[in-house]
């Protein structure tokens, strides 16, 4: 079967790989049938693993597959079936797996694409307890960015920054694929959203896509245009995945009590924090990795209600290191899909 594989840092070959054997007990064998890019991707293709891991692996973290077969004991999935399968493999027993809190697994054995063999390849034998089920509304280019895209947004807005309807948000990179999701699950609970963008035509794109406001963060100071929004009083929530350059901008457009929510410091891993800002205005600053499995039925589900992924281009594995140079120029807005 045809497979995507890492051989060396920014090495990428199409190459023929023998099938996987049955599904064990316990499993299910998948055809893929989609992944999204994400800029985890692109730290894989660069060589940022951040653990050992043994050359070649097949790329690709976030996918969407069709079950082909099914392993002893497995009565959830039938063939025929199409699920999105969790990224990292956990183990299910530590006292997190067991708590639903999947992404604080102390046993995970990696995540796919990164770690360990990932779904840039035809055929993938996964674990059918950590499958979710597409809804039949649910289009496949858009299932396959619920495993990452939509469930990292999810976790972050409403299990840990607790967002309500009607409050004010600040999103920043709102072309990027979870700025674009995060978005569009605060518009639709009735959020004023303000996010920030690298150039003028992504400004556009932005407001087309609902923002209320939106600020070009090379022209503009972006803290300035909150605090003006909110008539000075703040935003009360940050979604913060850029890092060190937008941090103490971000410190500075909260309101009294606000919530900061980050996942990601693409800009850069450190960056000063004023602790009398932060006690004496009660901030809450919130550390948000990755997603449970929970997280991605519930991304699946607004997905069938009509709140859909940003696709920014439809690709094949082909043109798969064509994809990440653009997304690591930060060309895009919205998803890169491609299919297999």
């Amino acid at each position: 079967m045809r497979a995507l594989q890492l051989f060396a840092d920014r090495d990428l070959r199409l190459v023929e790989i023998e099938p996987p054997p049955p599904p064990g007990p316990g499993e299910v064998q998948l055809r893929n049938l989609a992944m999204a890019l994400n800029h985890i991707d692109v730290w894989g293709w660069r060589g940022m693993a951040f653990a050992k891991r043994n050359l070649p692996i097949s790329v690709g973290v976030e996918a969407v597959g069709e079950v082909i077969a099914v392993g002893e004991g497995v009565t959830a999935w039938r063939v025929g079936q199409r699920v999105v399968p969790y990224g990292a493999i956990t183990c299910g027993t530590c006292r997190y797996c067991k708590a639903g809190r999947d992404n604080l697994c102390e046993n995970i054995a990696g995540v796919r694409g990164f770690h360990v063999n990932g779904f840039a390849q035809e055929r993938l034998n996964v674990l059918a307890r950590l499958c979710v089920a597409v809804p039949d509304a649910v289009a496949t280019e858009h299932a396959a960015c619920a495993a990452v895209g939509f469930s990292t947004v999810q976790h972050m807005l409403f299990d840990n920054a607790q967002l309500q309807p009607g409050e004010t948000v600040l999103v920043h990179a709102a072309g990027s694929g979870i700025g674009t999701a995060a978005v569009k699950m605060a518009k639709a609970i009735g959020c004023t959203v303000i996010g920030t963008v690298g150039d003028e035509e992504k400004r556009a794109k932005a407001e087309a896509l609902g923002c209320d406001h939106v600020v070009n963060y090379t022209t503009e100071r972006f803290e300035s245009v909150c605090r003006k929004v909110t008539k000075k009083r703040g935003v009360d929530v940050v979604f913060e995945h850029v890092g060190a350059s937008t941090w103490a901008g971000s410190l500075l457009s909260m309101c009294m009590g606000g919530r900061l929510v980050t996942c990601g410091s693409t800009s850069g891993v450190s960056a000063e924090t004023n602790l009398m800002m932060l006690f004496q205005r009660q901030l809450r600053l919130i550390g948000s990795f990755g997603s449970n499995v929970r997280n991605v039925a519930e991304g699946l589900a607004k997905m069938a209600e009509g709140i859909t992924p940003v696709i920014d281009t439809l690709t094949t594995l082909d043109e798969y290191e064509t994809a990440l140079h653009r997304l690591e120029s930060r060309k895009v807005f919205g998803k890169i899909v491609v299919t297999l």
